[in-house]
This record gives C-alpha cells, sequence and structure tokens, in this order.
C-alpha cells in the first residue's frame, strides 16, 4: 500500500460551517500526520483542507478509532481489518493488517462491513464487526487476532441491501442497521431483523428501554440504512437509501416506522410514519456514511459522489439549505467519520463494482474545516 499527503484546499460558499480549531481531546493521540496545504481564506466562506492519508485500500468500508489515536478499518470485499496509524514516517501513517475473517462470504454488496470499537477496549481489547456469510449477516466480537464470536444471527442476507453501520450511542449500548435483504415486507415485520435500526448490549441482547421487550429492535420501516450518527444532545441522524425518487436523512425516534415500503420521501403518508428532514434524488446522493461535526451532519454519498453537509438545529430540524462537498472529486465516498483531533475521515468505493478506479483508489481522505486551513495535525 501506498501512503501519500496530498494537500488540497477547498473553499466552500457557505458562512454557516466555520468551525476553527478543535477544542483538546481527552481521549487518544491524534496521529502524526505531515502538515497539508492551505489555501486563503475568503470573506463568507469556509475553508476546508484535503489531505490523503492511505491509497491503495479495497472497498474500505467502516472505521473505527482506537483509544491511542489509530484506526480500524475494514475491506468489505477481502475481509481484512486493517489498522491506520497512529504511527507515521515522511509519507503518512502506517497501514498494517491485523486480521483477515475466512467466514466473510462478499458475494454482491456484502462481505466484511461495519466495526465499531468497545468503549473499555483498554480493559477488555474487544471490537465489533458486522459481515456476511453464505447464510446470514451477524455481528460478532472480536478480540484482535482470535476468532468471531457472533453475538446476532440471522439478518437477513440478499445480493443487496445488507444494512451494515455498528455504533455506540452515547447510551453506552450497541446500534446496528439492516436493511431489507430485496424482500420490502421485512422492514414493517417486527419479527424480523431486516429494514431496522437495532439496539443492544455488547453482548447482543435487546438492550433496556428498547420500544418492545425482549426485541433488538429500535426502529423499523428502512429500506436500507447504511450510516448514522449523534448529535451532542444524544440525537441520532441516519441516511437512507431510496428507491428510485429520494434518498433520506432522518431523525431517528424511538420506536418510529420510517415507512418503507408503503412510503419513499416527505409528506407521503398522511402523519402515520415519521418523514425525513432531508430528501434528495437519488442520481445526486444514494448516501452511505454519516458522521456529525458540532451541528452538521455530513453524508458520504456513492452514486452522487459527493458529500451533503446538512446543519442541524437543536430540535434536530434543519437550517438553511444542505451543501455540498468534493463533488465529482474522489468518485463513490463511502464512509465518513470524525476522528478524535477533531478532523473528518472519509473513505473512497470506487473498486466496489460501480466506481471507476484512479491510481490510489481506493483511498482515505482527512478533512478539516476552519479559517485556518489546518486545524490539528
Amino acid at each position: 500500500m501506498r501512503l501519500t499527503a496530498l494537500g488540497t484546499a477547498l473553499l466552500l460558499a457557505t458562512g454557516a460551517c466555520s468551525f476553527g480549531e478543535p477544542d483538546p481531546d481527552p481521549a487518544g493521540r491524534p496521529p502524526n500526520l505531515p502538515t497539508p496545504s492551505a489555501g486563503a481564506s475568503q470573506s463568507g466562506a469556509a475553508e476546508v483542507t484535503v489531505t490523503e492519508i492511505a491509497t491503495g485500500l479495497q472497498v474500505p468500508w467502516g472505521v473505527a478509532f482506537l483509544p491511542d489515536g489509530g484506526a480500524l478499518v475494514t475491506e468489505r470485499d477481502t475481509a481484512r481489518i486493517l489498522q491506520v496509524g497512529p504511527e507515521s514516517d515522511a509519507d503518512g501513517l502506517r497501514v498494517r493488517t491485523v486480521a483477515t475473517l475466512d467466514e466473510v462470504d462478499a458475494a454482491g454488496e456484502g462481505g466484511l462491513m461495519g466495526i465499531a470499537v468497545s468503549p473499555g477496549y483498554e480493559r477488555d481489547q474487544t471490537v465489533y464487526i458486522y459481515y456476511s456469510t453464505e447464510r446470514d449477516n451477524r455481528i460478532a466480537r472480536l478480540r484482535l487476532g482470535g476468532e468471531p464470536e457472533p453475538i446476532v444471527t440471522g439478518i437477513p442476507l440478499s445480493g443487496i441491501h445488507n444494512g451494515g453501520r455498528l455504533g455506540f450511542g452515547p447510551d453506552g449500548f450497541l446500534y446496528a442497521s439492516t436493511g431489507d435483504a430485496s424482500e420490502r415486507g421485512l422492514a414493517q415485520d417486527p419479527a424480523s431483523l431486516g429494514g431496522k435500526i437495532l439496539r443492544m448490549t455488547g453482548a447482543g441482547k435487546p438492550a433496556k428501554g428498547n420500544p418492545t421487550a425482549g426485541s433488538l429492535v429500535w426502529s423499523l420501516g428502512h429500506r436500507n440504512v447504511q450510516g448514522f450518527a449523534w448529535d451532542a444532545d444524544g440525537r441520532m441522524y441516519a441516511t437512507e437509501f431510496g428507491q428510485n425518487t429520494w434518498d433520506e436523512v432522518n431523525l431517528i425516534k424511538r420506536g418510529g416506522n420510517y415507512g418503507w415500503p408503503q412510503v419513499e420521501g416527505i409528506g407521503s403518508g398522511g402523519g402515520e410514519f415519521v418523514d425525513p428532514i432531508v430528501q434528495w434524488g437519488t442520481s445526486e446522493a444514494s448516501c452511505s456514511g454519516a458522521a456529525m461535526l458540532e451541528r452538521h451532519f455530513l453524508a458520504a454519498c456513492l452514486r452522487g459522489e459527493r458529500i451533503w453537509m446538512v446543519e442541524t438545529t437543536a430540535q434536530g430540524g434543519v437550517l438553511g439549505q444542505p451543501q455540498e462537498l468534493l463533488t465529482g472529486e474522489y468518485g463513490r465516498l463511502r464512509t465518513v467519520v470524525a476522528a478524535p483531533d477533531g478532523s473528518i475521515w472519509l473513505t473512497t468505493s470506487n473498486h466496489d463494482g460501480r466506481g471507476t478506479p484512479q491510481p490510489g483508489d481506493d483511498r482515505i481522505l482527512r478533512l478539516v474545516f476552519g479559517d485556518s486551513g489546518t486545524g490539528r495535525s
């Protein structure tokens, strides 16, 4: 794998996203990255500095940070878990393989997908992974170097719509997103794990306070959620792949029904279902990963080949019009995640069978927002 540090300064014409230098992070040390180049700041514009920190990857799908500031990255099709940083040299961050999972079946859109690091990692050395086998999608806990221990099995499997994102919420419970596995009716079936957002303990048991006792289901009526994130007030937002008309961003509520397959988009459910807070045509979105940066929700889009940035309000609504970044610059964008140092990491997905790989693909990019253009390096 070739590592490079290519700095590019971009100016985004909006006055609502000037974040400046992030506060010191009490957990973990930021990676020692080369200093990116920075463009001149303009009045009314926020600066986004892009640094290329890893290249030569194969469909990087999930990114989760370790307490030392390094990151674990899954590759969907190779079934490898990579560690990126925190060690670095003059060329960038060190990338090495720390696990390869034999049980993974990477057919279609399946494979090794989401990853989450245990909140108690320094004590238990445990990570959680979401992956496909020949029979199902499943969630397992894993100590690197050991064998996966499945904690949830039987999540519906298909060549498409497998969901796959994992993350620990502010409440300490593990959340997972699943797809309808191309069987539309599963999303409305409370007994099925397909087309849902699930909430569980670290042992894979239904979390206390779930809408239905004994059930993993937190919300239902989803077609294919592949990204979610929480704001500082604990509100959960998620990206949603539509069918042919509308892709969505939803504010996820306990027990909420988001309407699939009865509805797609805003205002067509007669009040029975939760409307999205934002919708886009599928050609300019098809967003997978999600992250929060202060009040801004970031969605990484595959078909749309851009990041959509949505400013949210204190009540969970939307302020102004969403802004787009990096449109067409790096091809298909899969995962976006907030790093411990206040920057944003972004992965491309041009080797997933639907993109046009360029030299260096797939890659990880580091984004820093702020008037100085440098943030903390």
